[in-house]
């Protein structure tokens, strides 16, 4: 791999990959730190991504955006298996608007609307079937209306990178890396070369 001047352009490249070869492109495992030191991982699909950093949208009641708001700082993997690729990125957390979050969920599905209504995230519920009637209790009362509101529970944050971690699988155990880091949003991002 070649230093490119920033991560963007190498990204802008895999991802694109990515898109032709994996069927879930947008999945990436997500770790978070709570307040009491505990890690915590979870797969999530990062849908928008641009330099200002990669968005996750969730129930703002989960211990997910707890964490990212809590403790705003997260890693992101995203592993590509059909291409032998993975990006590691490192940096923090910040709530996007309500704006931002507004546009999103309005390009989500109608299902997705709905299940994200109708469950609380996380949350010990008695069984599958009292998810399950929760869920048509929401149909019901968005039956024919086409503009579902964005619950004011449900949102999005933006990991914004400080590190890029690029991994390209090679023979032998003598994969290729590229490391991109910068000290803070607006400074110059620096490459190097790491060693397997």
């Amino acid at each position: 791999m070649t230093p490119r001047p920033n991560p963007f352009l190498h990204l802008e490249e895999w991802f694109a990959a990515a898109r032709r070869e994996d069927p879930q492109p947008e999945a990436a495992a997500l770790a978070t730190v709570g307040a009491d030191g505990q890690p915590a991982n979870r797969l999530v699909l990062v849908r928008l991504w641009d330099t200002r950093g990669f968005e996750v949208f969730t129930n703002l009641r989960s211990r997910k955006a707890h964490e990212l708001g809590d403790e705003p700082k997260a890693a992101l993997t995203f592993h590509w298996k059909p291409l032998g690729r993975q990006v590691r990125i490192e940096g923090f957390t910040e709530a996007m608007s309500a704006a931002e979050s507004d546009a999103y969920w309005a390009s989500r599905p109608r299902g997705s609307r709905i299940s994200a209504i109708a469950s609380d995230q996380s949350e010990p519920i008695e069984s599958r079937d009292a998810l399950l009637a929760k869920r048509d209790l929401v149909e019901e009362r968005y039956e024919g209306v086409d503009d579902i509101p964005r619950p004011a529970h449900w949102g999005g944050f933006r990991i914004v990178p400080l590190r890029i971690d690029l991994w390209q699988h090679e023979d032998n155990r003598y994969h290729q890396r590229l490391e991109y880091s910068r000290s803070a949003v607006g400074r110059p991002w620096r490459s190097q070369v790491l060693q397997p």
